[in-house]
């Protein structure tokens, strides 16, 4: 502990965080290029093969104290995570491929690694999925649950989630979304409570959707939930009810891996300076299976809103008319089957600065979509994990460095600038284990 008084911003007391003891086990819908690859890369830090590159939970340190202390212990230090070695995985899919074949199939993993990990890989088989064909239009698979209700499926999720944690012996369970992007939709009346909901379930509603009835599973079996994917899901006023009242952590959406990532690193930087934008044209090509499914117009619509609401947020024009009043920002995804997993985003940006005077900006970003998710999908189970353990309901907006389109309370604007994001994260750990918060004010080392 630091010497220091502990600070805090909130009026609430440090919690007490139950030991991470026993066995996590990680439920995933869909079991595809980024679930295969997190799976796999899990296994094969486990076996020394390969080293946690991108997560944070396993490489990032926290600083305690003043700089001079020199007190900066790694997140796994400070705060009880779930260790690796305790992981088990769970998923759900419409095709009927183990984990090992999944993995082949999404073509991101060299052969020789896949062929080092096949025994735990291909141990994994998908339970058969919730499936609606008017939620992504682009692909179907014979992996589905029999016909019934919205409120059977739901039924049927919570029974294959008792199923699975006796199976595993899981102490403790965390769910996160892999699945494919559904349609663009808003809340509608059945999203307004919890009662409106159910009775939707019941009902059949056609605006409730795949994903929404396994966050509704996972809330009702008090298991955490994170959505990895743009559409509407935990961002309802209904399944916000559910986990306040069940007390389960709740985050999402859409995991910030390539061109948004960039966008989050580079916008808050040309804000600081001043300097301004007339344009932002981005298009990206791709041509794993989230490529197809966003080729479709609906499911393009649901990851077009998530996007463009990174950039309007950080810059915030309202504020700053004469420069971010006008931007043009245009945002375009190419499904491209050549090009497979390794994803490219394509950047141009029109600033300008002192007398008005105009400059460039272009950004060629060659990245590997699902190796750039895969140890986001990891931080965020065991943050999540670790928020139940400590008592933390509700949405978790300190995780908010993860996604494109961060969840906060109603009536809450996201911030999106992902320094500010990472120091909210490190902050909360801080706040976690009764630490100082650092301000990075600095004014303690001068006269």
């Amino acid at each position: 502990m630091s010497s220091s008084t502990p600070q805090s911003t909130s009026d609430r007391p440090t919690p007490n965080i139950k030991p991470a003891g026993g066995k996590l086990g990680i439920l995933i819908p869909g079991m595809g290029a980024v679930t295969t690859t997190f799976i796999a890369g899990v296994e094969a830090v486990r076996r020394g093969l390969a080293a946690p590159v991108g997560s944070l939970t396993q490489l990032g340190t926290v600083r305690l104290g003043k700089r001079t202390d020199n007190n900066s212990p790694k997140i796994s230090d400070l705060v009880p995570l779930a260790p690796l070695d305790s992981l088990s995985f769970g998923c759900w899919d419409i095709f009927e491929d183990n984990a090992y074949q999944a993995a082949l199939n999404a073509g991101v993993l060299d052969k020789p690694m896949l062929e080092q990990l096949r025994e735990p890989l291909e141990a994994i088989k998908p339970m058969s999925a919730v499936f609606d064909h008017e939620y992504v239009k682009r692909i179907d698979g014979p992996n589905k649950k029999p016909a019934g209700s919205k409120r059977d499926h739901a039924e049927m999720l919570m029974d294959d989630i008792r199923q699975f944690k006796e199976r595993t012996g899981s102490d403790r369970l965390s769910m996160i979304w892999c699945g494919s992007t559904e349609v663009f939709h808003r809340p509608e009346a059945v999203h307004a409570t919890l009662k409106d909901f159910e009775c939707g379930l019941q009902k059949n509603d056609p605006e409730i959707s795949p994903s929404q009835i396994y966050a509704y599973a996972a809330l009702m079996s008090g298991v955490p939930y994170a959505n990895g994917a743009p559409h509407l899901t935990v961002d309802s006023p209904a399944l916000m009810e559910l986990a306040r009242d069940r007390e389960v952590p709740i985050a999402g959406k859409d995991f910030k891996t390539g061109q948004t990532f960039m966008k989050t690193l580079i916008a808050p930087g040309l804000k600081s300076r001043m300097l301004g934008v007339h344009g932002w044209f981005s298009t990206n090509i791709l041509g794993n299976r989230d490529g197809e499914v966003l080729d479709d117009p609906g499911s393009f619509k649901s990851k077009e809103e998530s996007k463009l609401s990174a950039l309007e947020q950080i810059l915030q024009p309202d504020l700053y008319p004469d420069l971010y009043g006008n931007v043009y920002h245009k945002v375009r995804i190419n499904y491209y089957p050549p090009r497979g997993d390794a994803k490219e985003g394509w950047d141009n940006i029109d600033i300008f600065g002192w007398m008005g005077y105009p400059m460039q900006i272009k950004i060629d970003f060659l990245c590997r979509d699902s190796i750039l998710a895969a140890p986001l999908v990891l931080d965020l189970v065991l943050f999540m994990d670790l928020a139940q353990r400590a008592g933390m309901r509700g949405v978790q907006e300190w995780l908010s460095f993860y996604f494109k389109a961060p969840m906060t309370a109603p009536g809450l604007y996201p911030e999106h600038d992902i320094f500010i994001q990472l120091m909210k994260l490190k902050n909360t750990l801080r706040w976690m284990k009764g630490e100082q918060l650092i301000t990075h004010l600095g004014l303690e080392y001068y006269d």
